[in-house]
């Protein structure tokens, strides 16, 4: 009796022992197949994004991304593929330092006035892709911030609704209640104050506004520095795993940099290692003038000598930690 229940016993475990692994094996089927389709994805996407371009003074060639300090700049374009006329309508400069694990930003104000090269002569920031493309912006941001622009990531503005919707939306946290108008559509919507959920229409719309911001563009580049890390925080998060396969699809049609293929997975990485990281955010000061009655921004000299030196001492690893209260530029975020 005992020895038909003992062997009765064995055969249940043996049964779900062979469950366990068949579940087990299945599992690790289904994974495998979708990390072969992000590495599919991610192939095909990156053999379409990677336009070969060395910025003047850049590094490039003696970079090692995760643990050499770098630079990406990062440009929003109008009618980035549709019209050879399009404007640079976002423009951040991302410094980064993964020794001293620390994260600059600065976001440069699209009326901006600067001496564009390929022109020869000065004009806002915003009108310089459309006069030579990436690398007129590049060259006109670095006629402003004398640090090496080592890479650069432009999207336009399909890409980044594309992007938002492929997600299943981002929440971000209102600062006030404004209207704003639709791309498309062209209908009002109103953002109001507190967390809300924004599909891609409604989040390239949030971002964009800057006329009812009481900050101007100050107010317009932190809802965007919000918006991107909203973006990030989605992308990364364990839901939406199945869901990044759509992402970098739709990532080949409206994105292009000049980070290899080979290094992609090295930005990945690096960024990973510290998307926790303290983000100074920079801040370009300057005042309002008309000129020939146009208005525009013009950079405060002081201003930019002291991002130049924060930015060199980043790239450089000296670097020291500081605070709004004691640097003129820094606000530190979370």
């Amino acid at each position: 009796m005992n020895t038909r229940k003992s062997t009765r016993k064995r055969k249940k475990k043996k049964r779900l022992r062979r469950f366990v692994l068949l579940l087990f094996l299945l599992l690790i089927g289904g994974v495998g197949a979708f990390g072969y389709n992000i590495y599919s994805e991610t192939k095909k996407a990156s053999d379409k994004i990677y336009e070969a371009l060395k910025p003047p003074g850049s590094r490039t060639d003696h970079i090692e991304m995760r643990k050499d300090p770098f630079t990406v700049l990062l440009v929003g374009v109008e009618n980035q593929y549709h019209d050879e006329k399009g404007r640079s309508d976002v423009v951040m400069l991302l410094t980064v330092n993964p020794k001293t694990n620390k994260v600059y930003l600065l976001s440069i104000p699209r009326d901006t006035r600067v001496y564009i090269p390929s022109e020869g002569r000065k004009d806002k920031i915003t009108h310089s892709y459309s006069y030579g493309g990436i690398q007129s912006t590049i060259e006109a941001v670095n006629e402003l911030i004398d640090v090496p622009i080592d890479y650069y990531i432009t999207t336009d503005f399909e890409g980044f609704q594309k992007v938002v919707d492929s997600l299943g939306g981002i929440t971000v946290d209102v600062p006030f209640t404004f209207k704003a108008q639709l791309t498309g559509s062209l209908k009002w919507h109103t953002f109001y104050k507190g967390k809300q959920e924004l599909n891609g229409n409604e989040a390239l719309a949030y971002v964009r506004m800057r006329k009812s911001d009481p900050r101007g563009d100050f107010g317009r580049n932190e809802r965007q520095k919000q918006v991107i890390r909203a973006i990030i925080d989605k992308s990364t998060s364990i839901t939406s795993l199945p869901k990044l396969d759509d992402v970098i699809a739709d990532l080949g049609d409206h994105v292009r940099t000049n980070i290899p293929p080979s290094d992609l997975l090295s930005f990945i990485y690096v960024y990973q290692k510290m998307k926790n990281a303290d983000v100074e955010n920079l801040h370009l000061k300057g005042y309002d003038e008309t000129i020939d009655g146009v208005y525009y921004y013009i950079p405060d000299e002081q201003s930019v000598s002291s991002i130049n030196e924060t930015l060199h001492q980043a790239l450089t690893g000296t670097d020291t930690s500081f605070t709004q209260h004691d640097h003129p530029l820094g606000q530190r975020t979370n």
